[in-house]
């Protein structure tokens, strides 16, 4: 499965930020390195909530999760605790057809786009894409060693 490859890439990435470089941040309107890492882990569980109920229709005011307000303690321990989320993330999208990619519609007027299931999750991998390149900016800018992810 594809969503397995981007999680292991972004976990050689994680696994190298240094200690040290763990809070860093490139500007006060940045998130740190941490922060990056637990809003990955986080904005999957909300974006399997939203597939889930087809949509945000369904979510009124702050959508809460069980990341929320528990502070990071490492990159191990943001892994394991994300671990059940991921696993019925993961169980979601092994159990869909064809079909449901192309028909299941997401709606997310509430960001104004409603779209299919199967865009919804070349989104939510895109996502991670993105911010795995950001750490890897934050890691380049800290001028330290950065994993070679293209293996």
């Amino acid at each position: 499965m594809n969503f397995e490859e981007f999680r292991r890439r972004s976990i050689k990435l994680w696994n190298a930020i240094p200690l040290e470089y763990i809070d860093w941040k490139p500007d006060e309107g940045a998130m740190t390195c941490a922060e990056m890492v637990v809003h990955v882990l986080e904005s999957e569980h909300i974006y399997h909530q939203i597939l889930l109920a087809k949509g945000t229709a369904n979510f009124s005011g702050e959508f809460n999760t069980p990341f929320t307000s528990k502070p990071f303690k490492s990159i191990e321990e943001e892994l394991e605790f994300a671990k059940p989320y991921r696993e019925n993330f993961t169980q979601y999208i092994k159990e869909l057809s064809p079909k449901d990619l192309d028909e299941v519609k997401i709606d997310r007027s509430d960001a104004r786009y409603i779209r299919t299931l199967g865009d919804m999750l070349l989104r939510i991998a895109y996502h991670e894409s993105v911010h795995t390149g950001q750490v890897l900016d934050y890691m380049r800018t800290m001028n330290v060693n950065r994993p070679r992810l293209w293996d």
